[in-house]
């Protein structure tokens, strides 16, 4: 069978989409051109079409995979026996992950939204309905941890969940301007104090 035409020998679609990761990383998706990925990627566009698509789709690919590997922390944090745990183990893991040396500063779905032009606005949106699902499964674990007992009755899992979002995202941001890991783990210390200490 006939190697597909214009992809290299020894092609990795996953070291591929990690390079894309970065380049999407550091430029953001509106500043990022089809000529910065490939030349990342080590691949030419008809190579980049054939395994990802156009560069929309290179970059949702590129976020899914930022998701399963840059953020399983979000699941770790998810399975904490408490309300109090579960924030504990995201916002300390995330402020680690967005000061990660040898990496971009901040978060993909931060500095890759960052885009202003009217088509990129299905990029916005994609992102912004990315995060809004994973807001929601803080929500579904507040809820229960409110169920259990766990968070007072009159607590809101929505408001909470919401909190959470917007004080990593708040890191990100913080982050991506050069703020220290430390500066962002006291800030993210300091956000834990809205949720109620295990057993109490």
């Amino acid at each position: 069978m006939a190697a597909v035409r214009g992809r290299p020998r020894g092609f990795d679609a996953d070291e591929a989409l990690d390079k894309a990761i970065e380049v999407f990383w550091r430029q953001g998706y509106e500043g990022t051109t089809l000529d910065d990925l490939t030349g990342a990627m080590g691949i030419n566009r008809p190579s980049l079409y054939a395994a990802f698509g156009n560069k929309e789709a290179t970059f949702k690919r590129a976020v899914d995979r930022y998701a399963e590997i840059d953020m399983a922390y979000v699941g770790e944090a998810l399975a904490q026996p408490t309300a109090r745990a579960v924030a504990e183990h995201y916002l300390r893991s995330n402020v680690v992950a967005i000061t990660q040396p040898g990496k971009p500063a901040g978060c993909l779905s931060v500095q890759g939204g960052l885009a202003g032009s009217p088509e990129d606005q299905r990029i916005v949106r994609f992102l912004a309905d990315s995060r809004a699902a994973g807001e929601r499964r803080f929500v579904e674990r507040f809820r229960r941890a409110r169920a259990e007992g766990d968070l007072p009755a009159g607590e809101s899992p929505t408001e909470l969940a919401r909190y959470l979002s917007t004080v990593s995202a708040g890191l990100a941001v913080q982050a991506a301007a050069g703020a220290s890991r430390r500066s962002l783990m006291a800030v993210a210390e300091r956000a834990l104090r809205a949720f109620p200490a295990s057993g109490s």
